[in-house]
């Protein structure tokens, strides 16, 4: 049963150590509001990160399998991350992103719905094994809601710019997508958060590891086919952005959680909206061209 506690001692689900449950951060890890304004004890069985890493992993894995088992016979073996790839019809009716989606089908809300899918046996198994270290980490140092909402934005910005850059007509690896999907966008604006708070606090090593992370992302993607760039620079500006807004030098407040709850909860509505909408234009025929 959710109970609020107002006195006394928790445990920091960060650390282990014993804070203050109104202490508004912990004095060993530095973790904002390890009590959660007097809920931490009663939430403390979901993990540091309110079990945000285990909706959005059972998310991604429940959607994978549900586009795997509409449609068996459209399952393709497209290279190394393509890998046990879902039919494309059956992502586009989940809320697959990109210029086709966004400017043809006018399916403008993917931009959230694109983080929970993905291509490939590989892809969603690299892409969760970082969610997995990750979406704690930057939790720790943000708090919980800030987190969800520099995850979220990430998404928006990630999917958004290479679907404008993809009307540009742009050569090779520097083209946009006209169909991308992925949790690598959201999580690029991980990165980027963790970028921006090495910048504030002074801790630089944590800048220079991201910043060589991403120079090694941006060269595995031109090397290797069908790594959206774009998303991922996209989504490392947008978590840089919404994390200097955000400065994780004051403390979370109560609002940060409520917009964060907020914002998992566009990003589950974007799914059902896109299913709805694709059944109601007789999906998969209508975008049958698409694939042409």
């Amino acid at each position: 049963m959710l109970k609020r506690q107002t006195e006394g001692s928790v445990v920091c689900p960060n650390c282990g150590r014993l804070v203050g449950v109104r202490d508004e951060r912990c004095f060993i890890c530095g973790r904002w509001n390890p009590g959660l304004w007097g809920w931490g004890p009663s939430l403390a069985r979901l993990g540091g990160d309110l079990g945000f890493a285990n909706i959005v992993i059972g998310g991604c894995v429940g959607l994978f399998l549900i586009a795997l088992l509409r449609d068996p016979s459209g399952i393709q073996m497209r290279g190394l991350l393509g890998l046990l790839a879902p039919a494309g019809s059956e992502n586009l009716l989940l809320g697959a992103s990109g210029a086709g989606p966004i400017f043809d089908f006018g399916r403008w809300w993917t931009v959230l719905s694109a983080a929970w899918l993905h291509g490939g046996l590989l892809h969603i198994l690299f892409n969760m094994m970082w969610i997995r270290q990750m979406v704690p980490a930057v939790a720790s140092l943000f708090g919980v809601g800030r987190m969800i909402m520099i995850y979220t934005i990430a998404s928006v910005v990630g999917f958004g710019l290479t679907s404008f850059v993809y009307l540009l007509h742009l050569p090779g690896p520097l083209a946009g997508a006209g169909l991308t999907l992925g949790a690598s966008a959201p999580l690029f604006g991980l990165f980027g958060a963790l970028y921006l708070y090495g910048q504030r606090t002074g801790n630089h090593s944590i800048s220079r590891q991201m910043t060589q992370f991403l120079l090694i992302m941006l060269v595995f993607g031109v090397v290797v086919p069908g790594v959206d760039n774009w998303a991922h620079l996209g989504g490392f500006a947008g978590g840089y952005l919404t994390a200097k807004i955000l400065d994780p030098l004051k403390p979370e407040q109560q609002h940060h959680l409520l917009l964060g709850l907020a914002c998992l909860g566009a990003m589950v509505l974007s799914i059902v909206v896109s299913v709805l909408h694709g059944m109601s234009l007789g999906w998969p025929e209508t975008i049958a061209h698409f694939f042409r």
